[in-house]
C-alpha cells in the first residue's frame, strides 16, 4: 500500500460518509479498504463537530434545542446514510415476511411505519443523551453576555 493509496482511500471516506463532494479518481480493492480504514476518522471528526455545535448552541439556546440541532447537523453531514439504513432494517424485519420478502421491502426507497417509528426513537435517544451530556458537561465560560451559562462555565 502507498501513500497514494491512503489518499485515495481518505478522499473515498470522505465522499462516502459525508455530503462533501470529493472526486474520487479509483475505485478498487486497496483503496475501498484504505476508506475503511479511514471510517472512524471521518466519524470522530463529524462527532466533533457535532458535540462543538451542541455546546456552542448551548450558549444561545437551551441544552435540548442545541441537542436537536446538533444532531440534525449530524444527519445533514452524513445525508442520513445510517438513519436510512436503520429505517430499511426497521422495515424489513416488521413485514413479517420471509427473508426474501423482507430484502424487498428493505430494497425500496419509501419508508413504512416501522421505519418512522424506529428514527423517531432513535433520534430522540440521541437527542436526549446529547442534552444530558451537554448539561453535565462544565464547557467552556459562553462569550455571550445573555447565556444562561454561570461564570467559570458551571450551569
Amino acid at each position: 500500500m502507498s501513500g497514494a493509496d491512503a489518499l485515495a482511500g481518505a478522499r473515498m471516506a470522505v465522499g462516502t460518509f459525508t455530503v462533501w463532494p470529493v472526486r474520487v479518481e479509483r475505485v478498487d480493492r486497496a483503496v475501498a479498504g484504505r476508506a475503511m480504514c479511514w471510517a472512524p476518522v471521518v466519524g470522530g471528526l463529524l462527532g466533533a463537530v457535532t458535540g462543538i455545535v451542541a455546546v456552542v448552541g448551548a450558549w444561545w439556546w437551551s441544552d435540548p434545542l442545541a441537542a436537536l440541532l446538533a444532531v440534525g447537523l449530524g444527519a445533514l453531514l452524513t445525508r442520513g446514510l445510517h438513519l436510512d439504513g436503520l429505517a430499511d432494517l426497521a422495515d424489513g424485519l416488521g413485514s413479517g415476511r420471509p427473508a426474501e420478502g423482507a430484502l424487498e421491502v428493505m430494497r425500496r426507497s419509501d419508508i413504512g411505519p416501522f421505519g418512522v417509528l424506529t428514527l423517531v426513537v432513535t433520534v430522540g435517544a440521541q437527542v436526549l443523551a446529547l442534552a444530558g451530556l451537554v448539561e453535565a458537561s462544565p464547557g467552556p465560560p459562553s462569550p455571550v453576555p445573555w447565556s444562561r451559562a454561570r461564570p467559570g462555565g458551571s450551569r
